[in-house]
């Protein structure tokens, strides 16, 4: 039962393949076709929202679900994005626009992976905090906006002010994730078994001496 969240991340890692196909069918189709993809786009919601849930309530929190989590999130959200950018450029529709605010999410992006494998090296595993749930949040109403605005077209330009205001708001978040969980120098003791056997993973996948075989040493 405690693996129901994990289970929840990986069927949302499917769902960003199955919300890709449908968005690139509905392309040159009728403004009908892409509620299909919205509505897989937001059943991907929900299931993040109800594998939260699980986790918290019943404490099925593991150290698999800590890193499978966000991926599935970070999958479904830069495909969103890649979407929506080649929807625009094919459509016309203020282009050039959407290719700055893809730039500066997949910056950003980026440097949260690499933040996260430091952490991994480091034997800590990053946890969202209420900044970085809050631009999440944002950002995800901005995607379902823009979403929105292939079948709808009268709602922009209210997504772009929407995702402008996400993204500036996930840069904050980065820097205060970044001073509060990534630039500390002490390396933690694995707090659960599971954890340990993930940080074990880690040090061999990387190739770096578990402490207790330096102290051996």
């Amino acid at each position: 039962m405690r693996h129901i969240p994990n289970i929840l991340s990986t069927l949302r890692i499917l769902l960003t393949g199955v919300f890709a196909w449908m968005f690139f069918r509905a392309l040159g189709e009728e403004a009908f076709s892409f509620w299909w993809p919205i509505g897989v786009y937001a059943l991907a919601f929900l299931t993040d929202l109800l594998d939260g849930f699980l986790a918290r309530t019943f404490n099925w929190i593991t150290p698999l679900g800590k890193i499978l989590d966000p991926i599935a999130d970070k999958l479904m959200a830069v495909m969103a994005l890649i979407c929506i950018l080649v929807g625009k450029i094919t459509m016309h529709d203020n282009g050039q626009l959407y290719i700055v605010l893809f730039m500066l999410m997949a910056v950003k992006e980026c440097l949260m992976l690499i933040g996260g494998g430091i952490m991994l090296r480091k034997h800590r595993v990053a946890y969202a905090d209420w900044y970085g749930k809050s631009a999440t949040g944002v950002f995800t109403i901005g995607v379902v906006l823009t979403l929105l605005s292939f079948a709808l077209p009268a709602i922009e330009p209210w997504n772009v002010a929407v995702l402008s205001a996400a993204i500036a708001m996930s840069y904050f978040a980065m820097a205060h994730y970044a001073k509060t969980q990534l630039f500390i120098d002490d390396t933690p003791e694995a707090s659960t078994p599971d954890e340990e056997k993930l940080f074990e993973r880690v040090d061999r996948l990387v190739g770096t001496p578990r402490p207790k075989e330096q102290k051996a040493k």
